[in-house]
């Protein structure tokens, strides 16, 4: 079938001929067709029509990186439109004051694999120790397709927005290749996304650590200095690496020292002492 007032010009329909084997059907008005298609569509947008359902989807999922070059889908692939999804993020750094929104659309777990849509920063959070503010990101898909991307400090309610058409520039066979090379890399992406979420768990538990133990650092027998300060400096190093064996070497002496830390500030509390367990923020 030819829908389209274009499909008039004979030139395309010999073309469809020749691609396909086989002679165009013209039993069907070409400008009707899309009129009649528009017509119901809009009865459906406007609730008039409510027996019939014409199913528009996502050709591809949409998301962000966050923190170690991760994509994190908000809209999955073949997700009906109109569609909205909501997630909370936070800072990486302490005092960070601004968040770099990256707009990725594709399959793969990693980001630098997928295709980039756009960016936008938001600016102005209020100075807090890293993994305090949250970071309300939220994607909608109108109707025709449009996608808007969203940021909105939770404590200030400062926000951000871009609008993009992730349909443009994306034939229907680029899409099926992108889907098929996330199937076939499917088992090396997952390797290196749990490598980079080892390293952020790293990062995180560096951070808690090394906070309570500048504050209790004279509390600690010279022993227990050398100890902790030594996981701190072969942990930093385990970041440099992507053997598995290295990250969860340095995941398992972290935790511990994280207990002792934890034991010795109970101990410091009971005596009247304050502080905060040691705990890694949430991956950003």
């Amino acid at each position: 079938l030819l829908v389209g007032g274009q499909t008039r010009t004979p030139l395309v329909a010999q073309t469809v001929e020749r691609i396909f084997g086989k002679t165009p059907n013209r039993d069907i008005n070409p400008d009707e067709v899309v009129a009649i298609g528009a017509a119901i569509q809009g009865g459906i947008i406007r609730g008039d029509i409510k027996d019939l359902v014409l199913l528009d989807v996502t050709p591809l999922s949409l998301g962000i990186e966050t923190h170690g070059g991760l994509f994190v889908k908000l809209i999955e692939r073949n997700a009906t439109i109109p569609t909205k999804n909501t997630q909370i993020f936070t800072t990486v750094v302490d005092n960070q004051d601004t968040v770099e929104i990256h707009v990725l659309q594709g399959e793969r777990e990693i980001a630098n694999e997928n295709r980039s849509l756009g960016r936008f920063e938001l600016v102005g959070i209020p100075p807090a120790p890293r993994g305090v503010p949250q970071i309300e990101v939220t994607f909608a898909i109108d109707s025709n397709g449009i996608v808007s991307v969203s940021a909105r400090d939770v404590a200030t309610n400062q926000s951000q927005t871009i609008q993009i058409n992730p349909a443009g520039g994306l034939s229907k066979d680029e899409i099926e290749r992108l889907v098929q090379e996330a199937d076939r890399f499917a088992q090396q992406d997952a390797v290196k996304r749990e490598q980079r979420r080892m390293k952020n768990r790293i990062e995180g538990l560096i951070y808690a650590n090394e906070k309570v133990y500048n504050q209790f650092r004279d509390a600690l027998a010279d022993r227990d200095r050398k100890k902790i300060s030594e996981t701190l400096v072969r942990a930093r190093v385990a970041l440099g690496s992507d053997l598995r064996a290295d990250l969860e070497t340095a995941l398992y002496d972290l935790n511990s020292i994280s207990r002792q830390l934890s034991e010795m500030m109970l101990a410091k509390a009971g005596d009247g002492g304050l502080g905060s367990r040691p705990n890694p923020t949430p991956d950003a």
